[in-house]
């Protein structure tokens, strides 16, 4: 059997080129997306169509796919973001950022890691440098990231004995679809922003490592910072 991965917000952006990565690595991919267009196609990738926030579904595609493969990689990528305000925000946004961003990596950690104890596997959890900092117009959404750092520091910390790799990926800004939301994108120049393939190559590293060696933080940045108002 081989060893399985599973990737949330695969469809698109840095989850989809993840998983492009762990394909290549001969890993049986289940990409777990609300949308598939085909873009990629793989004989061990596997396109999970799930939202999320379904918590029943997810929990029970998850063990499904536990149930039947030996789960090595678990990667918390997928992600949402709104910026503005605080005062402007909803609870719908607010909810929709925490249950993304934050609640569903814990579920979905905690569902896995009796099964990545016994594989002395991975939990990669792709944060974002606003965690480490203040974000006026982002308060939900850094503090989602922040949050989910730190669950990282301290899930290593229980878990590094029984050999769980417990890793946490920052990027800064990326060029992808996270700022669909906001007043604002990426910069016009490429030192401007990040490429999600390059976040990819980070996950690649972490898990080409020799076994004893955690590389547990991973802060990627671009030269320059600039954004560009639409």
């Amino acid at each position: 059997m081989n060893n399985a991965a599973i990737v949330t917000g695969a469809s698109s952006g840095i989850g989809l080129e993840i998983s492009k990565v762990l394909c290549r690595l001969g890993y049986e991919v289940f990409g777990i997306g609300r949308d598939f267009h085909g873009e990629f196609a793989e004989d061990n990738f596997h396109a999970i169509i799930c939202d999320i926030l379904d918590t029943e579904k997810l929990c029970n595609t998850v063990k499904g796919i536990a149930a039947q493969n030996h789960v090595t990689v678990l990667v918390n990528n997928a992600g949402t973001a709104y910026y503005g305000l605080h005062e402007e925000m909803n609870a719908r946004k607010i909810q929709q950022m925490v249950r993304t961003n934050l609640e569903a990596p814990m579920i979905l950690t905690c569902l896995l890691l009796r099964a990545l104890k016994k594989s002395k596997g991975y939990v990669i959890n792709i944060s974002s440098v606003t965690a480490s900092g203040t974000n006026p117009h982002g308060c939900t959404y850094g503090a989602t990231k922040a949050g989910l750092s730190s669950f990282s520091r301290s899930l290593f910390d229980e878990t590094r004995k029984y050999g769980v790799k417990v890793v946490t990926i920052s990027p800064d800004m990326t060029k992808t679809e996270l700022y669909r939301n906001a007043n604002f994108r990426e910069g016009e120049e490429a030192e401007s922003y990040l490429m999600p393939e390059e976040i990819a190559k980070a996950v690649e590293y972490v898990l080409t490592q020799r076994e004893g060696l955690v590389v547990s933080d991973i802060t990627l940045k671009p030269q320059i910072h600039r954004i560009k108002r639409k």
